[in-house]
């Protein structure tokens, strides 16, 4: 029998990560997935980044990951949003060519030498006295691992549903997984079910380009890790809108709807909803605007951005056929819904392992989350984890002062979520300091640690903040109507390029992305000076630890609720405590000052 270090449980965005992740720290890894020619397929849109979760990318490429070295190599779209805003919330987004994407993945992956594909269907976690073995497959066979990452996506008892009609599967034209649900259960995990959904797909000749807007990419290119793809500006994407016919016609037939019949049992995504729920839930909006884009160079088929459903085929044609521009529209493939199970995160430690199997991981939707940036940055952190386990070492656990992926991972093992979980820079309280542009700075350091980057990469990453700081305390020397150059930057209207007009070029030969850099931490030094004080703040009560077992009965100046939330989420520091809807201030300072008593 072949024994694994690591088993992963799927090849999407989650457990294409884990997988590389710990083939990456030396772990022999077993891929699982009931079609090895599907790794890496995109079920939803064609694209990755965006608000919150460029910023998702920009740490996975900073840690190792693959998904912006993927995403770059096959762009055929790049565009930065938010460009009128500040750097904060500045996002890359780039839409792929879904094919390419998907075969780029399995080239990549399946090459590693430490990453072996198997083609099987998981029945159930291999479990005896408590201990975990390994995993069962449907067809018989034993496959024992160390630890194993289960990364399922939807198709966890996953049911699709096209109106009030629905078949199991894990997405269209998929069989879902149909017993490892059980199996999580059994170990004593609480299972969620979440929805989700996806737009139909429109044959791209059918539709008139003459009264859509275009949306042209950037030009050059932007990428997440570097180097352009060949195709970064091959297409433009277009937007159109919907119209009173298309809520009427929405209004009129919301009985046919499994989610307004109540059939569908799910929680669908607040920040992702179906057309029906803009419709019910944005009565005062008279349009929607939606986005029209390719879903590769060689195929025929456009993704309507914005208008996922769940009502019936023939309703969509007549939907679809009310939007501008696509009055003769063809529909290839029509929107669904889709239903799965999920557990509930906050019975998984800060590594993503769970509270009850030691050495079972999970990431991606079965966590609760959607998307596919928030799936390849657990996945990222599971596989690592899992690898570690393996070798009997500790878990990284990445602080939420670190940056988005420790943001998202805090949210769901202390807050849990009882819909699914998108990023949005809103959530991250330092997002100053955890911006795209320096996801290397604070995090290659921890990932040569882990043995995810090499120490040539940290040097690298070493020379260019050092010529950055250079930069910033020559222009400090210098002088430039009256005050220093630095503050002359700090003006609104000043660019860095017009200050190299006045005093000649820098000695020190930066890049375009060090440039920015410079007039990023010119321009916003106060607020970034105020961002790293509340940073020592929270890194303060990082510092206070909490036993796994302690009895928060024994503390009695905490309120009930705190007692309870406490003691369910077992959070590892006061700072994660802090974090624990329920948990008050004077519940912390109760807290702190029993930790420090026992302590002395």
């Amino acid at each position: 029998m072949t024994r694994y270090d690591v088993i992963v449980v799927g090849g999407g965005h989650a457990g294409i990560e884990a997988a590389w992740a710990a083939a990456q720290v030396g772990a022999r890894v077993g891929l699982v997935t009931s079609n090895p020619e599907r790794i890496g397929l995109m079920p939803c849109n064609p694209a990755v980044g965006g608000p919150g979760k460029s910023q998702l990318v920009a740490e996975v490429v900073a840690m190792g990951g693959l998904m912006g070295q993927l995403a770059d190599a096959t762009a055929i779209h790049t565009r930065v949003l938010n460009q009128s805003k500040g750097p904060a919330v500045q996002s890359l987004r780039v839409q792929v060519d879904r094919d390419a994407y998907a075969l780029e993945a399995q080239r990549v992956l399946l090459a590693h030498p430490r990453i072996e594909s198997i083609r099987a269907e998981v029945a159930a976690l291999w479990v005896e006295g408590g201990e975990l073995f390994g995993v069962l497959t449907v067809d018989g066979r034993q496959i024992r691992s160390s630890s194993v990452v289960i990364a399922s996506g939807t198709f966890l008892s996953g049911v699709v549903w096209y109106g009030r009609q629905s078949r199991p599967a894990g997405r269209q034209g998929e069989p879902p997984a149909r017993f490892l649900s059980e199996s999580i259960r059994a170990i004593g995990h609480r299972m969620l079910r979440f929805k989700t959904g996806t737009p139909p797909r429109i044959r791209a000749d059918s539709v008139d380009y003459g009264v859509l807007e275009v949306v042209p990419p950037d030009v050059p290119p932007q990428t997440f890790a570097g180097i352009p793809g060949p195709h970064a500006t091959a297409r433009p994407t277009w937007q159109t809108r919907t119209t009173e016919a298309t809520h009427r016609l929405i209004q009129e037939n919301l009985h046919l709807s499994p989610l307004y019949g109540g059939d569908i049992e799910g929680i669908g995504p607040r920040y992702c909803p179906s057309i029906e729920d803009k419709v019910i839930r944005f009565a005062d909006k008279e349009t929607h605007l939606l986005f029209v884009e390719p879903d590769g160079l060689e195929t025929s088929e456009l993704y309507l951005q914005g208008f996922s459903s769940s009502l019936p085929p023939q309703l969509q044609e007549r939907m679809v056929r009310t939007l501008p521009g696509f009055e003769k529209a063809i529909i290839q493939r029509y929107a669904y819904a889709v239903e799965y199970d999920a557990v509930d995160a906050t019975e998984l430690t800060a590594g993503l392992q769970s509270k009850r199997l030691p050495g079972l991981f999970t990431a991606g939707q079965i966590n609760g989350t959607s998307g596919y940036e928030e799936a390849a940055a657990q996945g990222l952190v599971a596989g690592l984890n899992a690898a570690r386990f393996a070798r009997g070492q500790e878990e990284i656990r990445l602080s939420r002062e670190s940056g988005y992926i420790g943001v998202l991972i805090n949210d769901l093992v202390h807050r849990g979520t009882d819909e699914p979980y998108r990023m949005m820079t809103s959530r991250v309280e330092l997002r100053l300091l955890c911006r795209a542009d320096n996801a290397d700075e604070r995090l290659v350091p921890l990932a040569v640690e882990a043995g995810l980057r090499t120490r040539s990469d940290l040097e690298k990453i070493q020379r260019k903040y050092q010529r950055i700081q250079a930069e910033l305390e020559r222009l400090e020397r210098l002088r430039i109507e009256n005050t220093s150059a630095l503050l002359w930057l700090r003006r609104p209207e000043a660019t860095y390029s017009d200050l190299i007009a006045r005093l000649g070029p820098s000695p020190f030969e930066l890049s375009a992305d060090e440039i920015i850099q410079v007039e990023i931490r010119a321009k916003y030094a106060g607020y970034i000076q105020r961002q790293q004080k509340l940073s020592e703040r929270l890194k303060e009560l990082e510092s206070y630890h909490i036993p796994m077992a302690l009895d928060y009965d024994r503390i009695p100046s905490l309120s009930r609720e705190a007692r309870e939330k406490l003691s369910k989420t077992r959070p590892a520091t006061v700072a994660e405590a802090s974090r624990v809807p329920g948990v008050r201030d004077s519940d912390l300072t109760a807290l702190l000052v029993y930790l420090t008593k026992a302590s002395a």
